[in-house]
């Protein structure tokens, strides 16, 4: 069996320090899940990804994920990192593979661009939960420490999920947004009720065809995460289906900005292919940039 190799890499950047870390194993098939677990914990990443061989013909690679308490179905900026790290080590050229996640089969594709790799993603199926009452509404917004007068009227609070749900904030002014200091305490107590574990507060910019947003889920071990795939990714759908941000009528593009009130600041490539004005499919791209990689020795 082969050494388990650890990788470092920031992902949704092209530059270190910046974007999402994340920890890479690649061939981890000898690893147990509790070690697995043990490891995430020791490396403190938001996720770390384990690559594994494939159970059988409908994929090519086996995915999983932990937190540092938790395993989790999938993550987007993980899976950006983990096959960044291996197209490094195998040399790829541009490709298509499936990997097989706690979320079902995603489709991945390899690209080039500026002289290195760039990931794309496709997402899991689009699923929307009943928008908020305005009770829950209220206790949202104070959790997360703002108030309700700070939302985007008319916009509703709701779960979106792209294979990992995320509580969808909509909120009016980047500076309210830079300034949030969530009660993280409150927020888990929340999740709990409500049975999603992340927030998403953003704001759009429909003439730059842009979003900022920031991402909390303290119920599983992340107080903030930097530049979050799984949540970018719904936030199409979510700005699709309300007619928040203008397309073409078959496909939205925009880009995710997040990170920049923590100092890690990257970019999520969105596309959603739009079908008789509703969203069909979610598709993200990144960049990433390795910092380091070792042989890991358990």
């Amino acid at each position: 069996m082969k050494t388990p190799q650890l990788f470092h890499v920031d992902a949704f950047t092209r530059v270190a320090f910046r974007g999402n870390s994340a920890g890479v194993v690649l061939d981890a098939d000898g690893m147990s899940p509790a070690q697995m677990q043990a490891l995430a914990r020791e490396l403190k990443h938001s996720e770390t990804a384990f690559v594994l061989a494939p159970e059988d013909a409908s994929h090519e690679v086996r995915i999983r994920y932990f937190t540092p308490t938790t395993e989790v179905p999938i993550c987007g900026h993980a899976t950006i990192a983990a096959h960044y790290a291996r197209a490094l080590a195998l040399g790829l050229g541009e490709t298509e593979l499936r990997q097989k996640t706690g979320a079902g089969i995603q489709s991945i594709r390899i690209e080039r661009a500026h002289g290195d790799y760039r990931v794309v993603m496709r997402q899991g199926a689009i699923e929307f939960g009943a928008p908020f009452a305005s009770d829950l509404r209220h206790e949202i917004a104070h959790a997360l420490g703002m108030t309700a007068h700070d939302l985007l009227p008319g916009a509703p609070l709701q779960v979106v999920s792209t294979g990992h749900s995320k509580v969808m904030v909509p909120m009016q002014s980047v500076n309210t947004l830079d300034a949030l200091a969530p009660n993280h305490e409150a927020l888990t107590a929340l999740s709990a009720r409500i049975g999603c574990n992340g927030y998403f507060p953003f704001v759009i910019d429909p003439v730059e065809r842009a979003t900022c947003g920031r991402m909390f889920a303290p119920a599983i071990g992340i107080p903030e995460d930097p530049v979050t795939g799984n949540a970018n990714g719904p936030l199409g759908a979510y700005l699709v289906r309300h007619r928040l941000m203008p397309h073409d009528g078959r496909c939205l593009a925009f880009t995710g900005h997040q990170g920049r009130a923590i100092g890690r600041d990257g970019e999520v490539h969105v596309e959603v292919t739009v079908h008789e004005g509703e969203p069909v499919q979610v598709t993200i791209k990144g960049d990433a940039v390795l910092l380091f990689s070792a042989p890991l020795r358990l």
